[in-house]
């Protein structure tokens, strides 16, 4: 029951830390070229940079937010970041229709690779 809190506290936080940016829908990583992942994560970070960067903590990212929990301290898995970021939560809003698959794929792979590993 308390990692359930935790996760919809996470996800609501990732809801949050999304509606700081305007990156808009355009950017379009791939994960299905060579080296995948780390393209991936090289698009997370900067889905995140334009998304969640004013709301969230997480230091790989060089950002300080306080509006959403210190992803650092969560250091939530894939599925519970790509959930958060579809369905939004509490005062995070839903990024389903404003990123796109991959986008939200990207960025669930950068933070849950680099959460509270910096």
């Amino acid at each position: 029951m308390f990692r359930l809190g935790i996760a919809v506290a996470l996800i609501s936080a990732l809801l949050v830390t999304a509606c700081g940016g305007g990156g808009g829908g355009s950017s379009s990583g791939s994960s299905s070229v060579a080296g995948g992942s780390s393209n991936a994560s090289a698009q997370g970070k900067t889905v995140f940079n334009s998304n969640c960067k004013g709301c969230h903590t997480l230091k790989d990212a060089g950002s300080t937010g306080s509006i959403g929990p210190n992803l650092d301290e969560l250091q939530p898995d894939k599925a519970t970041v790509q959930r958060q970021v579809i369905n939004g939560g509490g005062p995070m809003p839903a990024f389903k229709g404003k990123l796109n698959t991959t986008q939200i794929n990207d960025v669930a792979t950068y933070v849950s690779s680099v959460a509270g590993q910096s």
